[in-house]
């Protein structure tokens, strides 16, 4: 059965078990195969070569305006920046950034509440200034600034620490819940090395800290997962911190990681791992192309998307945490993909 927007935002984030929810899946993602087939003239044409639908390749969203809309129906333009300039274009009308951004609400205030605490943005204000056409980078602090109250960036235009910014913030707010956000790399080189550096650390008492995108910088550097949160606790004290994923190209559907350091896909998308050359399925705990699917990608053909990214899944429905849903680890990039960066040309 085909469901409204607002039955898809009656469903528990993480409570449908494997048969339910590939039940759901197949009768939402069906339903927008065809509709993109009707309404996207270039999708169609990809997929006339197929018996079965194919995922699209992510980087053809970098060479075509994949649209399943008119263009006086064009709400906004997200973009995504890569090193070498090449920019997926996504094409959002009013019902579907209204959709995505309900889910995405529902999906962080399970891990947040749905108490808006006071919000430190590791970047700095002038990356959100443009309105028209966004960056995933200014994208996703904009619908980060939902979720938190009395915001306060913590950079300089130049991406120096803006100290006089962290200091009011740490002093009206060190024994309250606060929320901070950033993407990984920038976190990391321009806030937690540079506190380092200045041998200021402020003990916070208790916070979320969400952090995505750059780990493949952040390998560059040798900097693992646990140096990172180790180093978080160093400088900012008792900060529960939780990695994410997510692309530009299914905007709303963002995979949290968990305590016990795993992603996990909520109700309305899912994954599979993939062999990079068959796309056929790979078992469990085997390292393969990550394959995602969401049902909220209604303006654009971004339903079932072949990424460059490779991951491991590593069960479903049993994760320790009592999450329902696959849950995996990314491990990084598919080797001679580009550089697709939601911390964009900054790093």
């Amino acid at each position: 059965m085909h469901l409204t927007d607002e039955q898809l935002l009656e469903l528990p984030v993480y409570g449908l078990a494997n048969n339910e929810k590939q039940a759901f899946l197949h009768s939402q993602l069906t339903f927008l195969d065809s509709h993109h087939k009707k309404h996207c003239a270039p999708y169609q044409r990809l997929q006339q070569s197929f018996a079965d639908t194919m995922p699209l390749a992510v980087p053809l969203f970098k060479q075509f305006l994949l649209s399943s809309i008119n263009a006086d129906q064009q709400h906004r333009l997200l973009t995504s920046s890569g090193t070498s300039g090449a920019v997926s274009k996504i094409s959002l009308d009013a019902q579907t950034a209204q959709l995505q951004s309900k889910i995405l609400t529902k999906t962080l205030q399970h891990w947040l509440g749905k108490q808006r605490l006071p919000m430190l943005i590791i970047d700095a204000k002038q990356t959100i200034r443009k309105k028209t056409t966004m960056s995933a980078r200014a994208a996703g602090i904009q619908g980060m600034l939902f979720f938190g109250r009395d915001p306060h960036f913590a950079l300089n235009d130049d991406m120096t620490l803006n100290m006089p910014v962290i200091d009011a913030f740490f002093e009206k707010y060190r024994a309250t819940p606060v929320f901070m956000f950033g993407f990984t790399f920038i976190v990391w080189q321009q806030f937690i090395q540079a506190l380092t550096k200045c041998d200021k650390n402020m003990k916070f008492e208790k916070g979320v800290l969400l952090h995505g995108g750059g780990w493949k910088k952040m390998q560059q550097h040798a900097v693992s997962n646990k140096a990172f949160k180790q180093a978080v606790a160093e400088q900012l004290g008792a900060i529960k911190v939780h990695d994410y994923y997510g692309m530009v190209e299914q905007t709303g559907t963002i995979y949290i990681e968990c305590e016990h350091g795993f992603l996990h896909t909520p109700a309305w998308s899912d994954i599979s791992i993939v062999d990079a050359a068959t796309q056929q399925p790979l078992p469990t705990n085997t390292q393969g192309v990550i394959q995602v699917e969401s049902v909220l990608a209604k303006s654009y053909p971004g339903h079932r998307l072949l990424t460059e990214d490779l991951g491991t899944l590593h069960g479903e429905d049993n994760c320790q945490c009592g999450r329902l849903g696959k849950y995996f680890t990314v491990q990084g990039r598919l080797a001679k993909s580009q550089v697709r960066g939601c911390s964009d040309t900054f790093i």
